[in-house]
């Protein structure tokens, strides 16, 4: 841990309002890290841009699932891929409220800054622009404080879900200017300002991505900005050029800007409601949420929120490095999917028709990074809590009745199409086989069904609607070379879309079960079985297949090729969490599994910076050396996360990264999240305790030999001999004691072999 960040820690813990640490969690969090670039082993050999050493998260100030949360800005623009904030960066541009999707490589949208400045009145970022240190940073979930020398000025936020509250000091007497900007990158948007009541409001459009890209996404981020006293001076500008006008829109760089007199030690606050409906709406956010300027309770209340969430796991270890590491990627994999809809339950209609909905209940979320998160994030949220994963489920309901297809990757309240398989219908099954089906069913069946079978019309197509490269898939059972997936963000990529297909239809499978919906069910399982078509029995490895049976060549297993989605072919072989024995028996049997395992981690080729391979460290529970799951899993945790601003080893894709340190220093995971299994590992702490729905706790024990002991001798549940490498989900949500005998040397004899056949959940 580098001294100017340890600094920063501490200066957080003297400058918060002391919330009883002793059995405060919240302290642990570190929510700048993520926000420099990883220098973990697997990132340096397989991050092959500078995108994907970065984490790409940030300092995200405000409550759980929050629609809104608030930043320093150190990137001015809304662009794919620029995170608000950088810890390298050295100028500061004002304070954002950010819907930026945490540690993704996607796009802000529908965001606004404010700077606050003394002197004379300076418009364009370029010239207002500041520097600050790092020295003077307080960073935590919910609150955010630095000092800006140049203006002699500090700032302190804290947000709630949809609310901001911004606290500056003055250490001068001087003229005080705020200035508010929507951030559209499009130069569009409306501001306008009323100096009479101190007020600022306005809107700022946004643009779907991907498919559509550039397209109205039919809804804007709109606020309501208000100070709390009134200023002697106010206008509007573009860039370098400030009026007195009261509005100004669709010009580039506009905003509004409040004036005021200062004196040494004063205080000003201003307070903003944000909604995705409208400055009504935002209003109303605002005067439920924010109904006062009392800062200090209102720190505390959202303090108090993180401390509810985070507290649920609580961890014991001597190694306070592992709890810093362990809360922060807790905080993390809780920022998404995001809450949007107001206090009164509007929000705006998926598929950008403009319309105004109100949820009938719970809410409405967006923002669901779906190729990443289906695999531990979301499953973590329906372990902890399942009735926000039963509003997850339903949110992808309305979506895909709003819009008339389910979506694949729905952010920013639109069809995307980003990224590759069908997880939206991966996620719902997860939650159904956990028996999380507090929705209609049968309607969510309907649309991930015609996901499956059914082809768009080309306009829906090209809208982003339905599965890329379906009729060729089911014709040939593969995706073929010649299909070169035309009208997608993401083309070719045939053998990882094959992959990610087979287990998306076993995940529906496992739905058509449980409805009884039998010739559906033997249809999809036998889809299931894809990858058979594209492993190569020659190598016993993925490649590229032409429609008549040919294989690609040269075949270079370890080379990013044109069939391969972000990885190589010795890398995606693994991607068949819902068949690990299947694929043993393509390949000769377990013991050529575990050997084609080991040639992996042997060559350095496992890169843990990308999503597709984090079942694979769990995959040695299928062979005869369980053993290596466990001193793989503990390598991983030791290596590809630290505390610190680089602390993560690649794009935290909302979450995904993080979630999968969780569950795995926790001795668990979801290494086929469509099934209700959690794979079993070594704990990395000596207890822990998950509170569960209901008043339950899971406890989970780590007896250990010596310190460093993490081979699994033996299993108890619930003081009873359990000789099975995995845990059913029905099972842990009962709560109960999970004692696990570590020693310092391998051992195979506590374990069962699984059965050499397709797991199948029984959809009951």
């Amino acid at each position: 841990m580098s001294g100017v960040f340890l600094l920063v820690s501490l200066f957080g813990l003297l400058a918060v309002p002391s919330h009883g640490q002793g059995s405060d969690v919240v302290h642990y969090v570190q929510s700048l890290s993520g926000s420099a670039p990883s220098t973990t082993a697997s990132s340096t050999k397989h991050g092959h841009s500078t995108t994907e050493h970065l984490a790409n998260t940030f300092p995200a100030v405000g409550v759980p699932f929050g629609m809104t949360q608030w930043t320093p800005q150190t990137r001015l623009t809304e662009t794919k891929c620029v995170a608000p904030y950088y810890y390298a960066d050295t100028l500061l541009t004002g304070f954002r409220a950010s819907h930026w999707l945490s540690g993704s490589c996607t796009q802000d949208y529908g965001s606004l800054t404010i700077m606050p400045l003394t002197g004379k009145l300076k418009t364009s970022a370029q010239a207002y622009a500041t520097s600050f240190s790092h020295r003077t940073e307080t960073a935590t979930p919910a609150y955010y404080k630095v000092a800006l020398p140049q203006y002699q000025l500090s700032v302190e936020l804290t947000a709630t879900a949809r609310c901001g509250l911004m606290q500056i000091v003055a250490a001068q007497d001087d003229s005080l200017y705020v200035l508010i900007t929507p951030n559209s990158d499009q130069g569009q948007g409306f501001v306008q300002v009323d100096a009479q009541k101190g007020e600022v409001w306005g809107f700022n459009p946004v643009h779907r991505i991907y498919q559509g890209w550039g397209q109205p996404a039919g809804f804007s981020g709109y606020f309501v900005v208000q100070l709390e006293r009134l200023g002697s001076r106010a206008g509007t500008y573009s860039g370098n050029h400030a009026s007195t006008a009261i509005s100004i829109q669709n010009q580039k760089d506009i905003g509004a800007f409040l004036g005021c007199k200062v004196r040494r030690g004063e205080t000003l606050r201003l307070r903003v409601g944000t909604s995705f409906s409208s400055l009504e709406g935002a209003r109303r956010n605002l005067a439920a949420e924010v109904p006062n300027w009392d800062f200090q309770t209102l720190v505390a209340q959202n303090h108090a929120a993180w401390q509810k969430a985070l507290a649920q796991i609580r961890v014991e270890t001597s190694k306070e490095q592992d709890k810093r590491i362990f809360y922060t990627a807790l905080y993390h994999s809780l920022q998404q999917p995001r809450l949007f809809n107001d206090v009164d339950g509007t929000y705006p209609a998926f598929a950008g028709n403009a319309q105004r909905l109100k949820v009938a209940k719970g809410n409405y979320y967006d923002d669901f990074s779906m190729w990443d998160i289906y695999r531990a994030q979301l499953p973590l949220l329906e372990l902890l809590q399942p009735r926000l994963a039963n509003d997850l489920v339903q949110s992808m309901i309305l979506k895909g009745q709003q819009g008339g297809w389910l979506p694949i990757f729905p952010c920013w309240n639109s069809y995307t199409a980003a990224m590759i398989g069908d997880h939206g219908t991966a996620f719902i099954a997860s939650a159904y086989v956990r028996g999380i089906r507090d929705y209609d069913v049968q309607e969510a069946y309907r649309l991930m069904r015609r996901n499956a079978f059914d082809q768009p019309t080309q306009q829906e197509y090209l809208d982003g609607k339905g599965r890329r490269a379906l009729p060729s898939y089911l014709k040939y059972g593969f995706v073929p070379l010649e299909d070169s997936v035309k009208d997608a963000f993401h083309k070719m990529e045939q053998v990882s879309r094959t992959l990610e297909y087979g287990f998306d239809d076993y995940a529906l499978a496992q739905v058509a079960k449980g409805l009884g919906k039998t010739a559906d069910y033997q249809a999809l399982l036998k889809r299931s079985q894809a990858y058979r078509h594209i492993i190569d029995p020659a190598t016993g490895l993925a490649r590229g297949r032409y429609a008549d049976g040919r294989w690609y060549a040269p075949f270079r297993p370890d080379v990013r090729e044109f069939y391969i989605t972000e990885g190589t072919p010795r890398q995606y072989t693994f991607y068949v969490p819902h068949d690990v024995p299947g694929l043993a028996q393509l390949m000769g049997g377990p013991a050529q599994l575990e050997a084609k395992l080991d040639s992996l981690f042997a060559r350095g080729e496992y890169w843990h910076g990308n999503e597709p391979g984090h079942q694979i460290p769990f995959m040695y529970n299928y062979t005869a050396a369980p053993w290596k799951t466990q001193r793989a899993v503990r390598r991983i945790l030791a290596e590809e996360y630290t505390d610190g601003p680089g602390g993560l080893s690649g794009n935290d894709d909302a979450g995904q990264m993080s979630a999968w340190y969780v569950f795995a220093s926790l001795g668990l995971y979801p290494l086929n999240p469509a099934s209700d299994e959690y794979q079993l590992c070594a704990p990395l702490f000596d207890r822990a305790t998950v509170q569960l729905p209901g008043g339950k706790a899971l406890e989970i024990i780590a007896k250990k030999a010596s310190p460093e002991a993490m081979y699994i001798a033996g299993v108890k549940w619930n003081g009873k001999k359990h000789p099975y490498s995995y845990l059913r989900h029905a099972e842990l949500t009962k709560g109960g004691r999970l004692e696990l005998d570590l020693q310092m040397a391998p051992v195979t004899s506590w374990i069962q072999p699984p059965p050499p056949r397709l797991s199948q959940s029984s959809g009951k």
